[in-house]
């Protein structure tokens, strides 16, 4: 058991310290969207198909998209907070917000359409927090240092692990909970926080709530597509309908910074 979660880990990690590392090269505009990216979900989904029945992992995949909803209420609540408090405290209050929210998302009506729209629903008003709050897209000064990276990188990777290894033996409600747990964007808002300030973690966390649209797609992909076709197959078309979507959100960003900046000039 030790060597295939040692795997998942290290995997995992490597993952989270790649799209931190990005952030400092593209921007928090890009970087949000690509932390939005199935940095979890998709190295925990790859094993969840392998191992698990068709059954499960449907009913993983709905779990998962309920902590969506309370993953969008933790950025929420870290892109209000994180000016004020330090890093810790800030993501340490997201994360209590996070628990509650999670759990009561999983008793919402329905199945995939009700899920999908309670995070569209909290989704919109996440943007007009955003706009009240008039985030500025700040510059990015890179600092040194490797330490705080890895050992966040690997806090990820413990997640994923603990999902699909002992998840599992717990059921798919919880295991697709597990996943849904915002790791990566933690890890990722910690790092920003430490290396290049508040403000450039905040305006990358605002980004990653569109960016987690990738996220649904992943999982609708996955949702109807399980025990319908073969389970690496379901995976890499979730995995393309995630990375098309991001890209889609890419291009819809630069369409409206390039409009903001003419409006400016003019």
């Amino acid at each position: 058991m030790l060597q295939p979660m040692l795997f998942k880990l290290l995997a995992t990690a490597g993952i989270v310290i790649l799209v931190a590392l990005a952030v400092a090269r593209v921007g928090p505009r890009l970087g949000g969207i690509l932390a939005g990216t199935p940095v979890i979900l998709g190295p925990g989904y790859f094993f969840i198909l392998r191992e698990q029945e068709p059954a499960f992992v449907q009913e993983a995949v709905l779990s998962t998209l309920h902590a969506l909803v309370a993953t969008l209420l933790f950025t929420v609540c870290f892109v209000i907070t994180a000016e004020r408090l330090s890093a810790l405290r800030s993501l340490g209050l997201s994360c209590l917000v996070w628990l509650p929210a999670a759990l009561l998302a999983l008793h919402l009506p329905g199945g995939l359409a009700w899920a999908l729209g309670a995070y569209l629903a909290v989704l919109v008003v996440a943007e007009g927090i955003n706009r009240w709050l008039r985030l500025e897209q700040p510059v990015v000064v890179a600092s040194s240092g490797w330490l705080d990276l890895l050992l966040r990188g690997l806090l990820a990777g413990g997640v994923v692990s603990l999902a699909t290894t002992l998840g599992a033996r717990a059921g798919p409600e919880f295991s697709g909970v597990i996943m849904g747990f915002p790791a990566g964007i933690l890890t990722i808002a910690w790092a920003l926080h430490e290396r290049y300030g508040a403000e450039v973690a905040r305006m990358t966390v605002s980004m990653t709530q569109r960016g987690m649209l990738s996220l649904l797609a992943f999982c609708t992909v996955s949702y109807l597509g399980v025990g319908q076709l073969p389970g690496m197959l379901v995976f890499l078309l979730s995995l393309v309908a995630s990375m098309l979507t991001s890209a889609l959100l890419f291009m819809f960003s630069l369409w409206r910074a390039r409009r903001l900046y003419a409006r400016k000039a003019a």
